[in-house]
């Protein structure tokens, strides 16, 4: 059944593009890339998913499954504006928001259709090709909207678990710490980095080995088995030069603070009582 299933995206972003290529590749029929504005993205998009692109005005919404991939703020204004283009009886509507829950979509849950809120904890850029192998979807929705994620996540090569609308917020947080907030901690390494000398590059081709071991290490082993460093061996004197010598780079000392108070708290750690004082100052 879901090899035969046609999709309608809407929205040709990284996502959406990753979405459309992906589903294409393991037999789904594409329908439509809908767009607004400039068409260019869309027509790649399209032509690469045996797909047409079409205006947001001029969408047929003939798809079993239309998936939504704007931006979080726009989800409800559009699903707004579709509800009345289409018969939505019987039809499957997912919007991507790894924040706001299934709700976004209850104009069209009201119309007929069953909604789910479908997010891959996963981050696409354009230039990447895109894989959903190994990825896990979150899902939240409508029972048989939930049931159908399930399976296409499972097909693409991913897996899925449940979440409760509450906890939407909760989860993209856990998201922003596995990605977004990781660049900023390493954008900021490049901030100590340019402080010693050192251009952008060169600072990525010097931490590169250790910040891929220490990844490794915790997919594989997990946070205690992968933590390292003064705070493990209960060093007090060399946590107080890192923090002094930081105080010289921008914002690093807090960032610093705020990550060594959490592995004092809750990794291995020599010394705790000391180190907590020191990081308290």
């Amino acid at each position: 059944m879901q090899r035969k299933l046609s999709i309608t995206i809407i929205g040709p972003g990284s996502l959406g593009g990753a979405l459309a290529y992906t589903l294409h590749r393991f037999g789904y029929g594409i329908d439509e890339i809908v767009y607004r504005g400039n068409p260019k993205r869309a027509k790649d998009i399209a032509r690469r998913a045996g797909a047409k692109a079409i205006s947001f005005d001029d969408a047929n919404l003939r798809s079993t499954l239309v998936w939504i991939c704007v931006g979080d703020a726009d989800i409800k204004t559009t699903a707004q504006a579709l509800r009345k283009r289409t018969n939505w009886k019987g039809k499957v509507v997912f919007h991507s928001s790894g924040a706001l829950s299934s709700d976004e979509l209850a104009t069209l849950r009201k119309a007929g259709a069953s909604v789910a809120a479908v997010h891959p904890m996963m981050s696409f850029v354009r230039s990447a090709e895109p894989s959903f192998v190994g990825v896990s979807f979150a899902l939240e929705g409508d029972a048989a909207a939930v049931m159908l994620a399930g399976a296409i996540s499972k097909q693409l090569g991913g897996r899925s678990f449940p979440l409760k609308k509450k906890d939407k917020p909760l989860y993209h947080a856990l998201g922003a710490f596995s990605s977004p907030l990781l660049i900023s901690q390493l954008a900021a390494a490049e901030r100590i980095g340019k402080k010693l000398g050192l251009k952008p590059e060169q600072t990525r081709s010097v931490i590169a080995p250790i910040l891929l071991k220490t990844i490794r290490n915790y997919v594989e082993h997990g946070p205690a088995a992968a933590f390292s460093g003064p705070i493990r061996r209960g060093d007090v004197d060399t946590i107080a030069r890192n923090v002094a010598s930081l105080k010289h780079v921008r914002g690093t000392a807090e960032i610093y603070r705020a990550l060594a108070r959490i592995a004092a708290a809750d990794l291995p750690a020599e010394n705790r009582k000391q180190i907590k004082k020191l990081l308290a100052k």
